[in-house]
């Protein structure tokens, strides 16, 4: 098992480690439902470092990313991000991913942490334009410090003015001592905050000094059981959960970053699909009945038939109710109808929610 360059850090402060997409990862530490309300609340760092990080070069870039991403990185400028899948050519998606525009001829993508391979392979594959890439996956580290307290809590470690950054913008400065960290304001918990990438050798510096800045603050470690029900709070997608290799972006809900104004892998197929009306729609749902819904229950309608799957589902610690994702015919999606979710041998009353589940006031 492959570990981070912080793997020792958690196994010190007695995290609880668990194998995810090849890497020994703190799933927890203190207990979920607690790292979670201190995200909402308050501030608290994820290791992320097991994520994918690919840098392309050259003025071939901007071209490949065209040709992979849903979305249009044309609207990129030096300093914005933008979320985007790759959709694959039999009408599903490779992945989902983040594009970071460096300069006009320097590109970093971040991929999920369980498709680098893939992702890599695809867009070898697909690199006619000369693009110049390099896989610093296994060099880079990643540090998400997220919630409201973000800001201030690390604010004293740049001289960058952290709290003036836009929603999906990043910047690359001298973070901690260390140059050339990109900071970013993005992360996948809803509740404000940044992603820090840096070389390997910096994570142990660049981790003290978080906690030490953030003392005052409160700021605490978080595991990876946490990023789950706090993304999941949100509605936001898990790839191999929600989204995969067959799930259409449409109905998947990703119509949002799915621009047809520019051809990209399998574009000419996702508009007649769009045009054509989806069939199935990714919808949240709470439960009406005490239960928990679980990846892989049924759904099903009235009558009792099997209408779909859900595929994220736990009790939200801040909403306080039992809240899931899952596929369902697009007649049954509306928001108010009432569903079924199969708990073990029981159906238990469920209605189709307005995504987020989650609101911060």
């Amino acid at each position: 098992m492959k570990q981070t360059a912080l793997s020792q850090k958690h196994i010190d402060l007695g995290a609880k480690m668990v194998e995810f997409a090849g890497y020994a990862m703190p799933v927890q530490y203190t207990g979920v439902n607690e790292e979670h309300e201190i995200v909402r609340n308050g501030v608290g760092v994820f290791d992320v470092s097991h994520m994918g990080e690919f840098i392309l070069r050259g003025e071939g870039a901007i071209d490949l990313i065209q040709k992979i991403s849903s979305n249009d990185a044309e609207k990129l400028f030096d300093g914005k991000a933008q979320y985007a899948c790759i959709p694959n050519e039999t009408g599903g998606i490779v992945d989902d991913f983040l594009t970071y525009r460096i300069s006009k001829n320097e590109y970093l993508l971040v991929v999920n942490a369980s498709n680098i391979e893939k992702d890599w392979n695809w867009l070898v594959k697909n690199n006619t334009f000369d693009c110049e890439m390099e896989n610093i996956s296994e060099q880079t580290s990643l540090l998400a410090v997220q919630g409201p307290k973000a800001a201030e809590a690390i604010q004293a470690l740049t001289d960058r003015d952290l709290d003036s950054m836009p929603y999906y913008t990043h910047q690359t400065c001298t973070f901690a001592g260390i140059e050339n960290v990109l900071v970013s304001t993005t992360g996948y918990t809803g509740s404000g905050g940044f992603e820090i990438y840096f070389p390997n050798e910096a994570a142990n510096q660049i981790w003290e000094a978080i906690f030490t800045s953030g003392k005052s603050c409160g700021i605490k470690p978080i595991g990876l059981a946490a990023r789950d029900t706090l993304r999941l709070e949100m509605g936001f997608c898990l790839y191999g959960n929600d989204i995969d290799d067959n799930t259409s972006p449409l109905e998947a809900g990703l119509g949002w970053v799915t621009k047809f104004t520019k051809p990209f892998t399998n574009s000419n197929r996702l508009l007649a699909e769009k045009e054509n009306g989806i069939k199935n729609r990714l919808v949240g749902f709470e439960l009406l009945e005490r239960g928990i819904p679980r990846h892989g229950y049924s759904i099903v309608d009235v009558n009792g038939n099997e209408i779909g799957k859900v595929t994220s589902g736990t009790m939200g610690p801040s909403v306080q109710k039992a809240i899931g994702l899952g596929y369902v015919p697009n007649s049954l999606s509306a928001i108010g109808t009432e569903i079924l979710i199969q708990v073990r041998n029981k159906q238990l009353k469920a209605k189709v929610v307005k995504l987020p589940f989650y609101k911060a006031n």
